[in-house]
């Protein structure tokens, strides 16, 4: 991920995933929560542009004032976004109503809002993510400094999740691309489907340092350094545990990138409750199997 916030006081964390519905916000609002009980100071931002319902996560009301408003100009500083929650350490800034605003949202305003997270007054600010791939999506992902990414044991997330990988790392190697001029093998490895005859990442890489030992060596840095996180959601036996660590050997064989397993949330259906009762999981449900769980990957991401 970018290495331009690592020297600034304020960690990114983004949260991010291949399809709607698989937990993001769940695990951002109570990731945000744990952070904050451990007494760092958590500012959450809602990034689901157009979708917004983080608020909701933690049993906060629509805030008056959002990402719009800054998009449009009608405040001056993201900071008067800020709304704190009955959690100590712990504010959010809700993502943008106007979904006509953020349709038409320019790369300067994206620039603008990317610009500002870092110098928030925060130990971690978390960004919760769109589903899929857009432009908007990919850009914030990697702007973190730990990209989180939230799957269900399920085929379709886990070829959704696969997506979004390869979305990522061809977002980030077309940045690289523009530099280094490696379009035409860039997009002969990108557009290869995994399989064994298949032109994979790696093998493009190791064909560029051929070509060019100092620029592949550049290349392979920079996309050693993008930091992938996964979560598995709603698990239900050892076989869905697993999961995680077939996507880890998967993601290192074909991308050549290190993913950390940062852990799993059994199945629980405190959740639901949680969500119909407009309060936050581990707040409502301090017995949970979840808190445990929760606790273990925040550990894991902290270390």
């Amino acid at each position: 991920m970018n290495t331009e916030n690592n020297n600034s006081k304020c960690k990114i964390w983004a949260i991010g995933g291949g399809k709607g519905g698989v937990g993001k916000s769940l695990v951002t609002a109570n990731t945000s929560i744990c952070l904050a009980l451990m007494g760092y100071k958590v500012v959450t931002i809602d990034l689901d542009l157009g979708g917004a319902n983080i608020h909701t996560c933690l049993g906060l009301p629509i805030p008056q004032k959002t990402l719009s408003d800054y998009i449009t100009k009608k405040v001056d500083t993201i900071e008067e976004l800020i709304v704190p929650t009955p959690i100590k350490n712990l504010s959010v800034i809700s993502g943008a109503q106007d979904e006509l605003a953020i349709a038409n949202m320019k790369q300067a305003h994206k620039s603008k809002i990317l610009s500002k997270l870092g110098r928030l007054d925060a130990d971690f600010v978390l960004l919760d993510l769109g589903a899929g791939t857009t432009a908007n999506t990919l850009d914030f992902f990697l702007t973190a400094d730990k990209g989180i990414l939230v799957m269900l044991p399920e085929p379709t997330s886990i070829e959704n999740t696969y997506r979004f990988i390869k979305s990522v790392y061809h977002r980030k190697l077309t940045s690289l691309q523009e530099v280094y001029e490696i379009e035409y093998l860039v997009n002969e490895a990108m557009n290869s489907k995994m399989g064994k005859n298949a032109t994979t990442p790696t093998a493009l890489i190791e064909k560029i340092s051929q070509m060019d030992p100092k620029v592949g060596s550049l290349i392979k840095t920079q996309m050693e350094n993008l930091n992938f996180q996964i979560i598995i959601n709603q698990v239900r036996s050892q076989s869905d545990i697993d999961i995680g660590f077939s996507i880890k050997s998967v993601t290192k064989r074909y991308f050549g990138i290190d993913m950390d397993y940062a852990g799993y949330l059994d199945y629980d259906p405190s959740v639901w409750q949680s969500v119909k009762k407009r309060k936050p999981l581990l707040m409502e449900f301090p017995n949970s199997k979840l808190v445990t769980n929760f606790e273990k990957i925040v550990t894991k991401l902290l270390s």
